[in-house]
Order: C-alpha cells, then structure tokens, then sequence
C-alpha cells in the first residue's frame, strides 16, 4: 500500500522497537504542542486568547518550565494568563465573604453555596490545558489511521504482530476504537494478535519483577541482573502509560 503523509507517524512508530507505539506517538504530539506554544505561536492573537483563558495543567506547567530556551515566551504567556484568571477570579473571591451571623437575623448556609462555585471556578481553570486537548484529538485521529491500516494494509499488520507491547491504557484505547471500526472478521485478526502481544508482554514483566526483588537476596548478589534492572519502570509504563523520566533504549540493558 502507498504511504500517505498521514499513516507516515504511525507506520514510524510501530517500525521502532521497545515499549508502546502509541505511547511513543503521543510523547512526539506532547513534544510537538510544547514547541507549539512556546514557538512564533504565542504571538499570535488567536494563540493568546487560548492560553490566556486556559492556562495550563500542571504537569504541562512543568513541562513548558524545562525549556530553557523559551523562558521569554513563557513569561509572557503566563503574564497575560495571571491578568486573565485575576480578573476572573478575584472579582467573585472579594465578595464571597457572608456576612456574620447575628442574633436577630440568624444563621444561613448561602455562603457555602457561594464558596463551592468559586472552587469550582478555580479547579476547572487548574485543570484546563490546550496541549491535553490537542493530544487526545490528534491520538484519537492516530487510533482511526491504525484501523484503517490494519484494515487495508498487509505490511501493516505485519508491523503490528511484530511490536511487543502495547501499554494497558492504550490497549483500552485500541479495543474500543476495533468495536467501532472494524469489521469482525478484522476484529478477529486485530484482538488475536493484541491479545497475544499483551499475554507475551505480562509474562515477561512478571518474570522480570519477580527476578528482581529476588536480586535482593544475597544468595542472587553475584548473579546477573538480566532484564530485570529496569523491570519497575518498564511495568509502571505498561500499566499506566508513565512518561517519567525512563530511557526505554536503556529497558533491555
């Protein structure tokens, strides 16, 4: 089949060996929007009306941080964003405080109403990040260009029997997206060889950690490590799609 611009990320990312393609696609979107917004992006007018609403989550908030050589951008961006989330905020916070309960008028539970809805206010602005948003949509877009090539392409399948694992969130991701997308005579390629990679994929894991905590008796102290010295990170990947600070070159060392 004819390579088209779009299935080239994903044909690239399930050529490469070790670790989950899907993770390794959605750390190039993730890197991508960084450079994105930290780029001539965050002078454009459209751009700043986004992050200037939005913000940042937290982890992104860090993320944008370690780019040292954007540190400008940044402070521009968080300048307008802190105006922003002021004149937001502070106009409902200035006048929450109920007044003080008398002896004549009595006591009243409006204030707490008040208060939650400021919270509120407050967690939806924390939570809310453009790159998290453009990460799940191009993810979503990257899960139908898998289908579609599983679907039509040989080489293809053959790509996706041949990677070793998929992580357990991104296999969720893959199941429902085959439910929705292929036919069941496809549905019934794609979940046999998932289902092996995944069974294939635990037992090494299992092995591993297990070899591991046993390095820790000092009968094993002389014995070889294996593939065991990375045996916790490369689990919490597979389990929960970590992306800390972990070399998957360095998985089989």
């Amino acid at each position: 089949m004819k390579e088209k611009i779009y299935t080239i990320p994903v044909n690239e990312a399930y050529e490469q060996e070790g670790g989950c393609p899907l993770c390794r696609l959605r750390a190039k979107i993730e890197n991508d929007y960084l450079e994105y917004y930290l780029g001539p992006s965050l002078m454009e007018p459209d751009t700043r009306v986004i992050t200037n609403k939005t913000g940042f989550c937290p982890d992104h908030m860090g993320k944008l941080n370690k780019k040292e050589t954007a540190r400008l951008g940044l402070g521009l961006m968080l300048h307008t964003h802190l105006k922003d989330v002021d004149e937001d905020i502070m106009k409902d916070l200035k006048t929450a405080a109920p007044a003080k309960a008398g002896l004549i008028k009595g006591r009243s539970s409006e204030y707490k109403t008040v208060f939650n809805k400021i919270a509120d206010k407050i967690d939806a602005r924390v939570r809310s990040c453009p790159i998290c948003e453009n990460m799940e949509k191009t993810t979503d877009r990257y899960v139908d260009v898998i289908m579609y090539l599983f679907s039509k392409d040989e080489e293809f399948r053959k790509k996706f029997s041949d990677s070793k694992c998929h992580c357990l969130p991104h296999t969720a991701l893959l199941l429902r997206a085959a439910a929705d997308k292929l036919s069941q005579n496809d549905a019934a390629d794609f979940v046999t060889l998932l289902s092996a990679n995944t069974e294939s994929s635990f037992a090494e894991l299992i092995a591993d950690v297990e070899w591991f905590t046993l390095k820790f008796d000092y009968r094993n102290a002389d014995k070889p490590w294996g593939n065991s010295k990375n045996a916790i990170q490369r689990s919490m990947r597979f389990l929960s799609s970590d992306r800390s600070d972990f070399d998957e070159t360095q998985s089989k060392k």
